[in-house]
């Protein structure tokens, strides 16, 4: 989800269902749920191009997980990483938990998420029961879920943030969506830290609206910046994403050496 643009609050209504509203302004539709804040988006003369600069940004997983088998979405929204992830990985398999089922009908029919396949399945459910219930199931978690532009109590807890570790495998990676002035987001992070044992890197997006959180599962305590400058720079080349940017602000808002990017902070002892 990103904040509504000032400038477009005239637009053309195509369809309004209750607290499902879809909008089109200078070739880009958006959804938004109960307001003016925009949950997704896709630019029809390229529908398959990542529209807002958040889901540029939660894409950065790549760095770390460059080739994950399963991908679980809490949160679905429009359906724009799913559609992207599924266009340009035919190994990944995606699964997807909006508790909504307007919004899954809204985005199949005005953003063209793809219908439920072998590599796609959108669960209409809770995520706060959903991901308890499926430990050790997927590589990358994208949390991405909002109630009225807060990010969802539920779904911020400790219990859910502990499951969400749970539901990863081995090395896998976390990857969540926050307002740039979200309330809660100290408390939230301090949850993640603790979930994720300390391992976390922050990257505010390119219009600076967002941030999102990088947690990771694995016993990864930094990452160097020459080789995840190299990935950035192959990404970008081959998936249009502004990597190269993200690289540049993951080392430039978290603890970083000359050599190294720093995933979970040393103890004061050791600095």
């Amino acid at each position: 989800m990103s904040r509504a643009n000032p400038l477009k609050t005239l637009r053309r209504l195509i369809r309004k269902l209750p607290s499902v509203e879809v909008s089109e302004s200078g070739g880009v539709r958006y959804l938004h749920l109960g307001g003016d804040a925009i949950q997704s988006s896709i630019r029809l003369s390229d529908p398959e191009r990542l529209e807002l600069h958040y889901t540029r940004a939660m894409m950065a997983f790549l760095l770390f997980a460059p080739a994950p088998r399963d991908v679980l979405m809490v949160g679905v929204g429009g359906g724009s990483i799913a559609r992207f992830i599924h266009h340009h990985f035919e190994q990944t398999r995606i699964t997807g938990v909006e508790i909504n089922q307007q919004v899954v009908s809204a985005a199949r029919m005005y953003f063209g998420l793809p219908d439920d396949d072998e590599r796609i399945a959108i669960h209409v459910a809770d995520a706060a029961s959903f991901v308890p219930a499926h430990p050790d199931s997927a590589d990358v978690l994208l949390h991405d879920a909002f109630d009225d532009g807060d990010a969802v109590e539920a779904l911020c807890t400790q219990d859910f943030f502990d499951c969400c570790a749970a539901a990863l495998r081995s090395d896998g990676v976390f990857a969540m969506n926050f307002m740039m002035d979200e309330p809660k987001f100290d408390v939230y992070r301090a949850r993640l830290a603790r979930a994720f044992d300390d391992r976390l890197l922050l990257l505010p997006t390119g219009d600076r609206v967002n941030r999102i959180v990088f947690a990771f599962k694995g016993a990864v305590a930094r990452l160097p910046i020459e080789r995840l400058q190299k990935d950035a720079a192959g990404i970008e080349a081959t998936l249009g994403l502004p990597m190269q940017a993200s690289c540049r602000d993951l080392v430039k808002f978290n603890p970083h050496t000359a050599a190294y990017l720093e995933v979970r902070p040393k103890p004061a002892r050791d600095r």
